[in-house]
């Protein structure tokens, strides 16, 4: 599996979710004017990196089930 290119693109967008997803605490945590500026549109971020990240886990999946 760890040969696979497609196993690293998934990785890594799951990776880019996660990455959003702490930087989105961290700005909570802290608060503050950016915090309220920008908690939205961070929020926004992460809910499109993890649809993309999804539909990537589900193609591989499949794409692995058929022996691809």
């Amino acid at each position: 599996m760890a040969n696979d290119p497609f196993f690293w693109i998934v990785a890594i967008a799951a990776l880019a979710v996660l990455a959003i997803l702490l930087f989105g605490i961290g700005t909570f945590g802290k608060g503050g004017e950016f915090n309220r500026k920008y908690a939205n549109k961070i929020m926004r971020w992460r809910i499109g990196a993890q649809f993309v990240a999804v539909v990537l886990i589900i193609a591989f999946a499949y794409l692995r089930s058929r022996g691809g």
